[in-house]
């Protein structure tokens, strides 16, 4: 059930990741509601993870890794922010890096 619990986290808060790009800073009030309550499921959500048993070391590295790498992509989906050879790179670097974690 822990891995339940870390998906919705991540997914929680990607979600409220492009939220607050939608917002533009906060400027545009209507996404200031779907932030909040994106991250603070988010937490909701990662804490619950850790209730499960799910290591914190695994819970965040997981949960901050797949939340950069699908930030990134979305974004480039989205809004067609730049995405270059040197990012996917490191997106790259960052799945090897939450494998190795995970295989302890």
């Amino acid at each position: 059930m822990s891995w339940v619990w870390l998906a919705l986290s991540i997914l929680s808060e990607v979600a409220g990741t492009l939220c607050l790009r939608a917002s533009a800073g906060l400027q545009r009030r209507v996404w200031f509601i779907p932030v909040v309550i994106s991250y603070t499921a988010a937490f909701l959500f990662l804490s619950r993870t850790l209730a499960a048993g799910m290591p914190l070391g695994v819970a965040y590295g997981l949960w901050a890794a797949c939340g950069v790498a699908l930030v990134c992509l979305l974004s480039r989906v989205i809004w067609k922010d730049s995405l270059t050879r040197r990012a996917l790179i490191g997106i790259g670097c960052i799945v090897v890096g939450v494998i190795l974690v995970e295989a302890g």
